[in-house]
């Protein structure tokens, strides 16, 4: 359903230390820019992009917004989590672990990027 997912920034040389530690832990290249100058990240099929606003207005994050992340496993979604908190993201929400709900076991783990726009890592729990 989804071709890929776009953010604001407005420090893109901090977004790309963030993103570049965060996706790296799950195995992605560094992220590039593009003829537009916006980061591009490519992993697993998945394309990511951050970019400064093309209206010239300060980036901001969406309320009630979260761009989720799958991971392999809850080992992955931690190494995930920890590379953002110390990379310039927040730790938000109750700590990374397994939460139960109408959509069985997951696994998440949730952070604000240095633009505060919210992410989850989630892994799905095998019944």
């Amino acid at each position: 359903m989804f071709s890929h997912m776009m953010v604001g920034s407005n420090d893109l040389a901090k977004s790309k230390t963030f993103y570049d530690a965060l996706f790296g832990a799950v195995g992605a290249k560094p992220g590039i820019h593009d003829d537009r100058g916006r980061l591009v990240y490519m992993h697993n099929g998945a394309v990511f992009l951050v970019t400064r606003p093309i209206d010239g207005e300060p980036a901001c994050p969406g309320n009630g917004g979260t761009i989720g992340f799958g991971m392999e496993s809850p080992a992955q979604a931690d190494a995930w989590h920890k590379a953002g908190v110390e990379n310039g993201g927040t730790a938000i929400e109750d700590p990374p672990g397994v939460r139960e709900n109408g959509a069985g076991r997951l696994y998440l783990a949730y952070l604000r990027d240095p633009d505060g726009n919210k992410l989850c890592a989630l892994h799905r729990i095998a019944s």
